[in-house]
C-alpha cells in the first residue's frame, strides 16, 4: 500500500492501462465524484462527512508548497476524521460567521485519472475548479484532487484520503478557505 503522502515525482502519468475494466472502474469513480461535489455544493455536509472512513485525512497544503507533507511543513488543512468532524459541524452552525449564510459554490471536476488500482484501494486525480459566490464576489479556486478510495462493493467508495491542491499564487482575491473545497 502507498503512503498517504507521495510526492509528485512518485506519481507515474499512465501508470493505470485503459482495459475496460479499469474504464468501467473510472466511470463508478466518476460517478462517486459528481455525488460528493452535489453533497458539496448542497451544503449536505453531514451526507458528504459519511462518504469518508475513520481513518481517514484531508490536507490542503500551502499554496507555495503543493507537495508538502503535515508533518513537517506548513498546510492549511491537515484534519482527521475527527477534525474533519468538528469542521463539519463549525460550518453547519450558525456561529460561523465566514459561512453563513451559506456560500454557493459549484464544482467542475474533470479529467478524472485512475493513479493506482488495487484489489482495496483506488488512487485517483481529478482537476478542479470551485466557483465560489459570496458577498456579490464570484472567486474561482482551482487545482488538482487527490484521493485514495476505499472500494466498498461494485460501483461504491469510501475516501480514505482527499487531497486539495490550489494552483494559485495568491488567495488575496479569495479571502479564507473557509468554504471544503
Amino acid at each position: 500500500m502507498a503512503t498517504m503522502l507521495e510526492s509528485e515525482s512518485e506519481r507515474v502519468p499512465f501508470a493505470v492501462p485503459p482495459t475496460e475494466e479499469n474504464l468501467l472502474l473510472r466511470a463508478s469513480v466518476e460517478q462517486f465524484l459528481a455525488e460528493e461535489s452535489a453533497l458539496l455544493d448542497a451544503w449536505r455536509l453531514d451526507e458528504w462527512l459519511a462518504l469518508f472512513t475513520k481513518d481517514a485525512q484531508y490536507v490542503i497544503p500551502a499554496l507555495d508548497c503543493p507537495d508538502a507533507n503535515p508533518k513537517r511543513d506548513m498546510v492549511y488543512v491537515d484534519d482527521d476524521y475527527a477534525h474533519l468532524e468538528g469542521r463539519v459541524k463549525r460550518l453547519m452552525g450558525r456561529h460561523q460567521h465566514r459561512e453563513y449564510p451559506y456560500s454557493k459554490t459549484r464544482r467542475l471536476m474533470g479529467l478524472v485519472r485512475l493513479a493506482r488500482v488495487d484489489a482495496e484501494e483506488v488512487a485517483v486525480d481529478c482537476p478542479f475548479v470551485v466557483y465560489r459566490a459570496r458577498d456579490e464576489v464570484m472567486a474561482p479556486y482551482v487545482g488538482v484532487l487527490r484521493y485514495r478510495l476505499v472500494r466498498q462493493g461494485e460501483g461504491r467508495f469510501l475516501i480514505r484520503y482527499r487531497r486539495a491542491e490550489l494552483a494559485h499564487e495568491r488567495l488575496s482575491d479569495h479571502g479564507a478557505i473557509s468554504i471544503i473545497l
